[in-house]
């Protein structure tokens, strides 16, 4: 292990040269670090394998519990997992893994109280309510909470997009989309909500989908203090306040606070339709299909949990359970009044707007 050690020249210790005797075990490099009270935090040593740096040899060669770095060349694992028997590099690792067996979350947030198993996903979490962005794209300034995110969102700049899948042929700038995009051929789907049974094939859709159970809405708006499961829900209504419009339609001009809406608006021009095998009736949505086709069979799969009311449309339950919430989501910023339904609230716009548009 000592040949692999680098000595910064300028401290003028020994550096473990193949043709030079090694030292007594209290060497000159590590008296001379004392003397010197340490080199002012320099860390002379670096390993040949990894290129690591270390402030004396003991941290490469010693075998205490927190000198674990040598593990890492070796192959040693020499922490077991209790329960499941898996092997580890590193004793902390062994200790978040534990958690997760027992459930425990040791590391809580003060804000919110959400507590969680590794001090790194708390501070990831704490973003959340600093709504603090440190890690700037230089190509286009988008700004990330976390350096790994910057890191996967050059890839859209480099244009590289090296994982192919070998069914369809699509390629990927990340494995883990690959490997998500290969459920759609195969049908996995291996998370499971343990409160309703239903699976997804994606973690974090569960994890979205179990604030359904939770009432968990993390995402809220600073204008009006209007709460959401999803943050992509808080960004598409923040335009309700800013009445941005960003999607426009390349044919017509006609823009949209919605990227999905600009796309079925664009069925218009292309003629793209979904037919119903049942009565012929076309579409210019699949969704609108999908929804169409309960009329045949007869599927209400939303029902109202406070009257048992159900709906073939979940966009229907969530308007029907604003009777019993009494939430009225849809607010003029000219007068004041606030409306449970969108439709209701653009025709009142027209009382400010004067717009008549059936003549």
């Amino acid at each position: 292990m000592l040949e692999t050690l680098t000595l910064i020249s300028s401290l003028g210790c020994w550096h473990g040269g193949e043709d030079e005797a090694a030292p007594s075990k209290q060497s000159t490099c590590i008296h001379i670090y004392k003397d010197q009270g340490g080199h002012s935090g320099e860390r002379p040593y670096e390993c040949g394998e990894y290129r690591k740096l270390f402030k004396n040899t003991s941290c490469l060669t010693e075998p205490r519990r927190d000198h674990k770095h040598r593990n890492v060349h070796t192959g040693e694992r020499p922490y077991e997992c209790s329960k499941y028997g898996n092997l580890f590099h590193q004793n902390p690792t062994l200790h978040i893994r534990e958690r997760f067996h027992t459930g425990q979350k040791t590391f809580e947030c003060s804000e919110c109280g959400k507590s969680f198993h590794q001090s790194s996903s708390l501070l990831q979490h704490q973003t959340f309510h600093t709504r603090e962005r440190p890690y700037e794209c230089i190509e286009c300034g988008k700004a990330f909470a976390e350096k790994s995110s910057l890191i996967n969102h050059r890839k859209v700049h480099s244009g590289a997009k090296r994982y192919e899948c070998n069914e369809c042929g699509k390629s990927f700038a990340y494995t883990s989309s690959l490997i998500k995009h290969r459920r759609i051929h195969t049908g996995e789907r291996p998370y499971e909500c343990s409160e309703c049974g239903r699976s997804f094939a994606e973690n974090s859709s569960l994890i979205k989908h179990l604030r359904v159970h939770t009432g968990e809405r993390p995402y809220e708006c600073g204008e009006c203090g209007k709460s959401f499961r999803r943050s992509s829900s808080l960004l598409q209504h923040q335009r309700v306040h800013t009445r941005e419009r960003p999607y426009e339609c390349s044919e017509c001009g006609k823009s949209f606070s919605l990227r999905s809406n600009l796309i079925h608006h664009q069925r218009v021009h292309t003629g793209e339709r979904h037919e119903c095998g049942q009565c012929g009736k076309s579409f210019s949505r699949r969704s609108s299909l999908i929804i169409h086709l309960r009329v045949h069979t007869g599927e209400r799969p939303y029902e109202c949990s406070e009257c048992k009311k159900s709906f073939a449309e979940n966009s229907s339950l969530i308007k029907h359970l604003r009777v019993h919430t009494g939430e009225r989501p849809y607010e003029c910023i000219d007068c004041g009044k606030a409306f449970r339904h969108s439709s209701s609230f653009r025709r009142h716009q027209r009382v400010h707007t004067g717009m008549r548009p059936y003549k």
